[in-house]
């Protein structure tokens, strides 16, 4: 995800695959498709060997968001909850709710296609303008 939310790519993996893994995959996916990407945000759990590698190999910077150490109970991780967010926003697509697709590909054309949902009505809500004149409070009407 972007820092507006919005995925920058879409990877599905067998739930036995560790995403640490997973990661090198997309984060060279991510350096064919997105060349001027320089800093990812990732969790503490990508720290470690995936740093070192991605620095070395794909000259990208990769900053771990980890916990408070002084923090007790919920607290709102920066940069992690813009990926939540738009998790959570596009898990409300039906066909999310529970997991039917059998092939890889279907998971992401339907994540793609949730997330192609928020962007159009982000911007049909930003660039919409009513389409009758609208009058001045100092008009005097």
């Amino acid at each position: 995800m972007d820092a507006r939310g919005l995925p920058l790519m879409v990877m599905v993996t067998p739930a036995d695959l560790h995403d640490a893994a997973a990661a090198k995959e997309v984060l060279f996916r991510l350096c064919l498709m997105r060349p001027e990407s320089t800093i990812v945000w990732a969790d503490t759990a990508y720290a470690g060997k995936l740093v070192d590698w991605a620095r070395q190999h794909l000259n990208l910077t990769i900053k771990p968001v980890s916990r408070p150490k002084d923090a007790s109970g919920f607290v709102v991780l920066p940069r992690r909850w813009v990926v939540e967010r738009s998790l959570a926003w596009m898990m409300h697509a039906r066909r999310h709710a529970r997991d039917y697709e059998r092939i890889v590909q279907h998971s992401e054309a339907l994540i793609t296609w949730a997330a192609i949902t928020l962007m159009t009505r982000r911007l049909a809500r930003k660039g919409a303008t009513p389409s009758w004149p609208r009058k001045s409070a100092s008009a005097g009407t």
